[in-house]
Order: C-alpha cells, then sequence, then structure tokens
C-alpha cells in the first residue's frame, strides 16, 4: 500500500534538520532493533519513530547519518543488502539501489560494512548529533568508532569533540504536524470511531470485554490499519476506574458501564479515543448525571484549544467544569476554587486532559519553554479527555455513585482559528449513544 506521506516530504525533513545543524556537524540515528519475543520468534516490527519521520524506511538493520556539505551525498543510509534467499523466507528487502531510487537517500552502503565506513564520515565532524542513552548497545559502537579516529589523531584524523542529542532538534519539528500529516491522522481517527461505534452495538450482546477488544481490531485491520496504537483498555464496571486497565477478561454485566480506550496506528501514527456507555443501552439517572459533567468538561476543554492559548489552559477548562460538577452532584463540598487550589478532585480526576498525539501516542515535544506553558500553534495535535472514577471503595461518598468510572477522548489539531476534531464520527452525547446502541 502506498503512503500517504510523498517521499519528498520526508526529504524535506532531512534538509530542514540539517539546516538546523552546527556546521561541520553530523547526525546519526538507528533504526528500531528486531526484538524476540519468545524463543525464535518475534515481535512484529515497528520501526522507529524518529528514524521513520525522517525516512519512511521500514527495515530493522538500518542506520542513517546526515552529513551536511558532504560532496557525494548528505542523506547517507546503511541497510541490508538484497538476498533471494533470505527474502524466500522473510520477504523483500530494498537494499542499496532500492533505498536511493524508491526513499531518496543521495547514498547507501551495505549495514555489513558500517563500521569501515563511518569513522569515515564522523572524521572530521566537531559536532554529532544522536540520541543519547537510547540504545546501550549502539551507543557502544558509536563510541568505538571515535575509538577508531582517536587513535589516528598522530596522523592528522580530527576526531568529534562534542556529543548532542538529537531530539532537541527532531522533536520540535515533530511537534507541528503537515497537511500531508494531519490527513493520515484523519483516516486514523475515522477508523478508529468506526470501530467504537461497532463495539458499541456490540456490547448489547452480553459476552466479555474480549469480545469488544475483538470488534475494534477486526475494525482496525479491515481498513488496513494493521496495528493498536497501544494496547486496548476495555472496562466495564469498576475496571473503569483502573486508569490503564487491559485485561479485557471480565463479562459485560447489564446495569454496568463499558468505558474503551483504543486506537488504531496508521502508517506509525496514532489515534486515540475513548468512549464510555452502558452495556444495557441505556443510561442510570447516577450514570447519566456523572456522563453529562465529564461531557460538559470536554466541550469547555475543546473551546480552550486555540492559537495563543498555551498548553495548561484546556486542563483548567475541564478542571473547573468537573470540579463544579463534583459539588453540584454532592460528592464534593464548598467551593470551586477552594476545591481545585487544595486538590479536593484528586480522588475523581487523577490525571492530565491531554496529551500530544502523532507518531507516538504520547508524543514528542515539550509542554513548557523554560517555566512557562508553551503557546498552541496550528499543526499541533493533542487529545482531549477529561474523565470521572469513583472508586468502588470510596466510603466517602453515597453507595450510588460507587464503581463508576467514565471517561470521553477525541483527537485534535490546532488550526488558525481554533481546532478541528480528527475523531468525531464516533457519538458522545446520550441521546446518541442510546440511539446507535438502540439500532
Amino acid at each position: 500500500m502506498a503512503s500517504m506521506i510523498p517521499m519528498k516530504e520526508f526529504a524535506g525533513r532531512r534538509r530542514k534538520l540539517m539546516e538546523r545543524m552546527a556546521p561541520d556537524s553530523i547526525a546519526i540515528l538507528p533504526a528500531a532493533p528486531e526484538r524476540v519475543r519468545n524463543r525464535d520468534v518475534l515481535h512484529p516490527f515497528r520501526q522507529d519513530s524518529d528514524f521513520q519521520y525522517l525516512t519512511g524506511f521500514g527495515e530493522p538493520e538500518a542506520v542513517l547519518a546526515l552529513i551536511p556539505g558532504r560532496e557525494h551525498g548528505e542523506a547517507v543510509l546503511f541497510c541490508r543488502e538484497r538476498n533471494p534467499e533470505k527474502e524466500l523466507w522473510d520477504g523483500f528487502l530494498v537494499g542499496q539501489d532500492g533505498a536511493i531510487e524508491q526513499y531518496g537517500l543521495d547514498d547507501a552502503f551495505p549495514i555489513a560494512d558500517i563500521d569501515d565506513i563511518l569513522p569515515g564520515l564522523l572524521e572530521g565532524r566537531s559536532r554529532v548529533y544522536y540520541p543519547l542513552g537510547k540504545d546501550p548497545a549502539f551507543d557502544n559502537r558509536v563510541m568505538d568508532w571515535v575509538k577508531v579516529i582517536r587513535s589516528k589523531v598522530r596522523a592528522g584524523a580530527h576526531p568529534p569533540g562534542e556529543f548532542v542529542a538529537l531530539e532537541h532538534l527532531l522533536h520540535d519539528m515533530r511537534l507541528i504536524k503537515s497537511p500531508a500529516e494531519i490527513k493520515v491522522m484523519a483516516k486514523a481517527g475515522k477508523i478508529s470511531a468506526e470501530a467504537h461505534s461497532r463495539a458499541m452495538k456490540r456490547a448489547r450482546r452480553g459476552g466479555y470485554e474480549y469480545q469488544l477488544e475483538a470488534e475494534l481490531i477486526h475494525t482496525f485491520m479491515e481498513h488496513g490499519a494493521r496495528n493498536t496504537a497501544y494496547p486496548s483498555i476495555v472496562g466495564s464496571g469498576a475496571n473503569a476506574c483502573i486508569l490503564h486497565y487491559i485485561e479485557n477478561s471480565a463479562p459485560l454485566k447489564d446495569g454496568d458501564l463499558v468505558l474503551i480506550d483504543a486506537g488504531c496506528e496508521l502508517e506509525c501514527y496514532a489515534s486515540d479515543i475513548t468512549r464510555t456507555f452502558p452495556v444495557s443501552g441505556r443510561f442510570s439517572a447516577e450514570q447519566a448525571a456523572l456522563y453529562n459533567v465529564v461531557l460538559e468538561a470536554q466541550y469547555a476543554a475543546i473551546d480552550a484549544v486555540k492559537p495563543g492559548n498555551h498548553w495548561n489552559q484546556p486542563h483548567e477548562a475541564a478542571l473547573e467544569v468537573l470540579t463544579q460538577g463534583l459539588i453540584d452532584l454532592g460528592l464534593l463540598t464548598g467551593n470551586v476554587e477552594d476545591a481545585i487550589a487544595e486538590g479536593a478532585y484528586r480522588p475523581f480526576f487523577m490525571h492530565r486532559t491531554g496529551h500530544w498525539l502523532g507518531m507516538d501516542v504520547h508524543d514528542v515535544g515539550d509542554y513548557k519553554i523554560g517555566d512557562a506553558w508553551r503557546l498552541l500553534e496550528p499543526g499541533m495535535a493533542l487529545t482531549v479527555e477529561p474523565g470521572l472514577y469513583v472508586a468502588p471503595d470510596n466510603t466517602d461518598v453515597d453507595e450510588k455513585w460507587r464503581g463508576i468510572g467514565i471517561r470521553i477522548e477525541d483527537d485534535v489539531v490546532v488550526t488558525k482559528e481554533g481546532c478541528r476534531i480528527l475523531t468525531d464520527g464516533v457519538p458522545k452525547t446520550i441521546p446518541e449513544i442510546e440511539a446507535l446502541m438502540a439500532d
């Protein structure tokens, strides 16, 4: 399947990164390693997000070197050679010619030759940009290459004198999404929205949490999204009060709510949706009361996602609505300002209202610049996900509220005027949910 992001965009990202690099520098970035699941079975391979962002190249055993000003090509890839016998077992390899012709790299070498070639590319470069500490084994290889150059200092070799974390430059680039990236994320959001809608309908037949998970995965794959962006959370009843519940094995019971937090990954871009709905298809009075508080909090937070507002303003907007709702329903006492200042809401709402979203579900990018919250800019993508959770053993509240967990989450992209919701294809008001489940 052809990529929705053109190869020229990957080349543009490499150029932009090299423009930000210091003179006489080099950037080195390894691909993700293959990982053993058990014995001789590997986990399905997923490319490192930074490597994917700069290359679109989906194989392991590869290293990218960016060398501004190199006469024979600035973007160099080391990758596996074509091997008909290996390809018979494991599938097609791109090889050096394919890396240049298909992926737009300037030069390519066999990965088996990297120890002979890379020290020569490092020599004479004053600064090395590199993901320090991410892969200790590869850290050692980089230092071995530097030692090769240092051993030749008396012969006039010039080893690099400074190592800088590559993430400082690269992750700021990844924070602002291009129109092509937003198109991929919107498609992932559409697929995930359909999956949530189908899971809601499936819940009416009862069964188990894992059967709703199966409905999600079936829909993802049916539309070409072969992977989940993270382990799907399908928590019914009190399990919805466990934020990262992934056991997904309990029976679905009439009278309980089901919280599903799940999203597909498409071309290495994540979607992330949460919906909460009743197994029976009808909300109880207490469930509806708490649900509407969370929904109003999400509306308030989404309204605060716009250029010029800072990162924390959507959270602040949601928190005020949630706290007021808890007071109005009698789960908290006092006034909103004091309850927020004292953290009285925390037994019911213990997480942030969102996070950056992109190639990683909790995507890269600083939330603060210095001591100040980062201002939102067009192209930034984030989640908006307030929630309320009343633990089943919370004896400070009336029993009728206990064991209810609710979260509502959508993916949004900041636009020039405000924001665009990428995941609005799945119902979230009570009338819409009940109508869908009754259909």
